[in-house]
């Protein structure tokens, strides 16, 4: 991966580039690239003429708020502008990308000075977060915009999907309840079921109204699919445009 390093600790860090490479199937990167992606300006600094992670850092940023955008804008339509704001800002924070950089084991490639090593640099929320950034950089500068997409969301959407039917995020229960006051509809009533062994429950819930099913959603959790169930039958009665009472039993 670089110079100043023993034969054996090389071997050993390239076979762990390699294997980071094929996990995140990614295999047509460059190592070159991939290395150049991982290594901090604090190596750089005790090895000139290496180049820093910093510039593909930079696009990495870019494409990150790009594809996560578009996934939530086009995922949870119920969101209002500001929600969507908040839930993009909480998804691609230092503190949650430096969480899937450490699920993926990018701390123990990262190429850092020794005296960041000494500090504790492969641990540090903003080191790792940056790395991340830098990985789905290169990856769109040579395998394009689709593969950084495919990338991305591998990578973040359990963690869009945990933020945004999260405390602090909407209620679509209430939301619905409070549009069927609106337009003197009954309140709506949730049948859930659930499947699967108690240690790993699959929960699901049908909304209904006057007996018409408005929506449905899985969960984890009994409320999880719930709020799922009401999200989706508040997406039903915007596509219905008002105009549900006509819809099948």
């Amino acid at each position: 991966m670089s110079d100043g390093l023993s034969d054996g600790v090389q071997a050993q860090s390239d076979r762990a580039l390699a294997d980071l490479i094929h996990r995140l199937e990614i295999d047509g990167i460059s190592k070159s690239g991939m290395t150049q992606a991982v290594t901090h300006r604090s190596y750089c600094a005790e090895h000139p003429g290496t180049a820093s992670n910093e510039r593909l850092e930079f696009l990495g940023d870019s494409i990150l708020g790009l594809v996560v955008g578009k996934y939530i804008f086009e995922t949870f339509s119920a969101f209002e502008e500001g929600e969507l704001t908040k839930l993009r800002a909480a998804v691609v924070s230092s503190h949650n990308l430096s969480k899937v950089a450490r699920s993926i084991g990018l701390g123990q490639i990262l190429l850092l000075g020794r005296g960041e090593e000494a500090s504790g640099g492969r641990e540090k929320n903003s080191i790792l977060s940056d790395t991340l950034e830098a990985v789905m950089g290169i990856v769109y500068l040579e395998l394009g915009f689709s593969a950084s997409q495919r990338l991305i969301l591998s990578l973040i959407m359990p963690e869009i999907e945990a933020h945004a039917h999260g405390p602090g995020y909407s209620d679509f229960k209430s939301r619905l309840q409070e549009l069927l006051a609106q337009i003197s509809m009954p309140p709506p009533v949730y049948d859930v079921g659930w499947s699967g062994p108690d240690h790993a429950r699959l929960f699901e819930a049908v909304v209904s109204v006057d007996g018409r099913i408005l929506g449905s959603g899985t969960g984890s959790s009994k409320k999880l699919s719930e709020q799922r169930a009401a999200e989706n039958a508040l997406d039903f009665l915007a596509t219905a445009n008002g105009n549900y009472s006509d819809q099948g039993k």
